[in-house]
């Protein structure tokens, strides 16, 4: 088969279109013939020699990816050579094959065709399990999403509305900024412009967000739980803003505040199941409903995976960007 390797650290152009060995599926595991991946900071950072796949995972970058089962491995049940299915990875989705352990395939959504599927499982198992698992965002509160028009920040939008929630996003433009509020998004913030502190306070009364959902780590930290309400939550899921930031207990401490800080790739596996399992429970009925849609900016084809990273690189996409098989785009065309 063919991948996406990264022969030495860098830019754009160290990732290579490449022919590798096909995997092998393993014990639990299924072997699925890749449609489409989806582009994530995660891939970028891996570009860059900064987060290296977990021990035993695949080398090649893609956290996520649509297909249809090619072979089954051993001790599998539930799946069959053929089925559409979209998956959580931990490496690997930039590739023509790709082996995922069957915990952590979903089938396909109703409504949403194969390739658009690779836009969500990533997205929607970070939202689902820290907006809902892990901070429990109920419906009436207001929840905070940094990065609203990202693809992470569009489900988040979506599945907060979805249950009754109130939104609050931050984004750099006003087209991102009307995209969100398309999506069902109530507060609209420009970083750029404005404080969100301030915006977030003004807009609810005072009281704050119940839920913010964090991307840029230390940058925000102080200002994230200035802009908490009592008993709020703050999820980190990124450090885009740097790793270290200065954190006041005693503020936390007097609005009974709570942060957790979570990453989905090193999970054990049978967390990552339990994950799968309840984001095939509560979001893809939502989906066929037609509640909840993957937001995709662009398809590109895998071998110009390169250029879907400048995309990301450059900020100025809205949902997700798309690296589609060539064999996939063949079909496309």
């Amino acid at each position: 088969m063919h991948a996406i390797t990264i022969p030495e650290s860098g830019e754009p152009e160290v990732l290579v279109w490449d022919e590798v060995p096909d995997p092998v599926p393993g014990e639990g595991e299924v072997l699925v013939e890749v449609a489409a991946s989806a582009v994530n900071r995660a891939d970028v950072l891996q570009r860059q020699g900064f987060y290296d796949p977990p021990p035993g995972a695949s080398p090649y970058p893609g956290l996520e990816c649509s297909g249809r089962i090619a072979a089954l491995g051993p001790g599998v049940a539930g799946w069959s050579v053929g089925d559409e299915v979209c998956g959580l990875l931990a490496g690997g989705g930039y590739a023509e094959k790709v082996a995922v352990p069957a915990g952590q395939l979903l089938p396909l959504p109703d409504g949403v065709d194969l390739k658009r599927a690779a836009a969500l499982p990533e997205v929607v198992c970070t939202v689902w399990s820290n907006v809902f698992m892990i901070a429990h965002l109920r419906p009436g509160e207001t929840l905070l999403v940094h990065g609203g028009s990202s693809g992470i920040g569009t489900m988040a939008i979506q599945l907060a509305k979805a249950v009754g929630a109130k939104v609050a996003v931050t984004a750099g433009t006003k087209e991102k900024l009307d995209f969100c509020a398309e999506l069902g998004a109530d507060i609209l913030i420009n970083y750029r412009e404005q404080d969100f502190v301030a915006e977030i306070r003004q807009a609810t009364g005072g009281a704050g967000a119940d839920v913010i959902l964090d991307n840029m780590g230390g940058k925000y930290l102080e200002r994230n739980v200035k802009a908490l309400a009592v008993s709020g939550r703050l999820a980190v899921i990124g450090l885009q803003g740097g790793a270290k930031g200065e954190l006041n207990l005693g503020a936390l401490l007097a609005k009974r505040a709570a942060i957790s800080a979570t990453s989905l790739r090193a999970r054990p596996l049978d967390e990552k199941a339990t994950i799968v399992a309840a984001v095939r429970e509560h979001v893809w009925p939502l989906l066929a409903a037609g509640h909840v849609r993957p937001v995709v900016d662009r398809e590109l084809p895998m071998p110009e995976a390169a250029e879907a990273h400048r995309v990301v690189e450059a900020s100025g996409h809205i949902g997700k960007v798309l690296l589609v098989t060539p064999e996939q785009g063949e079909d496309r065309a």
